[in-house]
């Protein structure tokens, strides 16, 4: 069975960075067009982007976190981490890892979440 989980702290501070780690199961972060894909939603807003890694370690970022996101892979351990710097009250939101494939449009297989808050 597929499955992707989240992980990551629930609670961090205005100006640090947040870091969320996906581990997948039943799947490899490698496998051709498996697209790691990483999606937020705040309280009472709707999904966004944040951006995506493929298994060739590439990756794309929403232009409007761009300056603010990278993302990491460790493929010993088939999980893709997260990061966002220099996060305000704004970035509070559930954070979904996702799996996509053929492309990074269509994720098939979706973590339950992770809620970040950010305050102090």
């Amino acid at each position: 069975q597929v499955q992707v989980l989240e992980s990551g702290p629930g609670l961090v501070k205005p100006s640090q960075t947040v870091t969320l780690t996906c581990t997948h199961s039943g799947t490899s972060i490698t496998d051709v067009y498996v697209y790691t894909t990483w999606i937020r939603q705040a309280p009472g807003k709707g999904l966004e982007w944040i951006g995506y890694m493929d298994y060739d370690g590439d990756t794309w970022y929403s232009p409007s976190l761009k300056n603010r996101t990278s993302m990491s892979r460790d493929t010993a351990k088939n999980q893709v981490t997260l990061h966002l710097s220099s996060v305000t009250p704004e970035d509070t939101a559930v954070y979904y890892c996702a799996r996509a494939r053929p492309s990074w449009t269509y994720p098939d297989v979706w973590g339950q979440g992770t809620l970040v808050t950010v305050s102090l």
